[in-house]
């Protein structure tokens, strides 16, 4: 016997244009719309209905043009969903990096460029709430950190990820992403090995604090550079601190009396050359912020690893062993993100700057 469907009635407070289970008809996106007639016309049961398209939107911080702190926005939109390979997070804790006011103000627009309505954040941590396909080893309710797109917002999408160590606070878990796979990538292309003197300038930013601490675990000795009221941080580091000012070379010289090994610029203060000069090599020296390195022989790296994964695990690794630790400098909610970029863009942060979602 064929079955006659008939459209079920809704209830009368529910009847006529107004709302659609307590939601306004103007919350509710078109495809959801779509998707709501498409299940009344095959029979599905009105509450199963109800909740498709009862249009739960989530707060995501964007911008619609290139410009200042002023044009980024707390919007209402539609979740993103895991593809295959990855994973959905409630987000706990997005970390504040010196890209995200580049990309928003336009400076990287050449090779970094964006389609608006635009998405902040590469980076999160939170609550696994969605598995996509042919993803193993993680469930809904694991908490990770890693690397997305858009990631400032109440839940994200990660592509790569590792777990949270037990011990490991949700804020450091937020702040670690792009600096652990930065100071990987970076100490790999540098080749430093036990023994070897590293030099860094602006040693006590994000990057560096953790580049000091992954290349004192390889063996390393560093020093580093950074303004005179944040050198005793460097020391509590395990670096050997000195000053930006003019006479660099004859500084190093006299902490290194056996020369220097290799070189991070992660100041972009114009100092490639002189760093060149200092290690005697081009090729190992590496700069993460100043474009024109290229120019004097040395590597601007700004691709991430093909497997950032792999340096998510092994700072989750040397954290739980106390050989790496994060400062969080301070931590804004989500409506502070105006703030915490200005702040990024000052150049100042000893440490990192982490936005919290509750």
């Amino acid at each position: 016997m064929a079955h006659r469907f008939q459209t079920p009635r809704l209830p009368r407070d529910h009847q006529g244009p107004s709302a659609i289970g307590g939601i306004s008809p103007a919350s509710v996106s078109k495809s959801r719309c779509s998707e709501f007639m498409h299940s009344l016309t095959t029979g599905i049961p009105l509450p199963t209905v109800i909740d498709a398209v009862r249009g739960i939107l989530m707060k995501a911080v964007q911008f619609n043009e290139y410009g200042g702190t002023d044009v980024l926005k707390i919007v209402d939109i539609d979740p993103p969903h895991a593809g295959p390979g990855e994973v959905r997070i409630k987000v706990q804790a997005v970390g504040v990096n010196p890209i995200d006011w580049k990309i928003r103000a336009g400076y990287v627009h050449d090779f970094m460029p964006v389609t608006f309505p635009a998405g902040v954040g590469s980076e999160a941590a939170g609550i696994i709430d969605e598995v996509g396909e042919g993803v193993s080893g993680f469930a809904v309710g694991d908490v990770v950190f890693g690397y997305g797109r858009n990631t400032l917002a109440e839940q994200a999408v990660l592509r790569s990820w590792a777990s949270v160590p037990r011990n490991m606070p949700i804020e450091v878990a937020g702040g670690l992403p792009v600096i652990v796979e930065t100071a990987t990538r970076i100490l790999d292309h540098v080749n430093i090995k036990a023994g070897e003197t590293l030099l860094i300038t602006g040693a006590a930013g994000g990057v560096g604090s953790a580049a000091i601490q992954m290349a004192l675990h390889r063996g390393a000795i560093v020093i580093g550079t950074a303004s005179a009221p944040k050198h005793e941080y460097l020391r509590s580091l395990g670096a050997v601190p000195t000053t930006y000012e003019p006479g660099l070379a004859a500084r190093v010289q006299a902490l290194a009396p056996n020369g220097v090994n290799a070189a991070l610029d992660l100041a972009g203060a114009g100092s490639v050359p002189e760093l060149v000069a200092i290690v005697g090599d081009a090729s190992r020296v590496v700069s993460i912020s100043d474009v024109s390195a290229p120019q004097h022989g040395v590597v601007f790296s700004a691709k991430s690893l093909d497997h950032p994964e792999r340096a998510f695990k092994e700072a989750a690794r040397l954290y739980e062993m106390g050989a790496l630790d994060l400062r969080i400098e301070q931590t804004f909610s989500l409506g502070e993100v105006a703030n915490a970029q200005a702040i990024s863009a000052a150049g100042r942060v000893t440490g990192k700057l982490v936005i919290t979602l509750a």
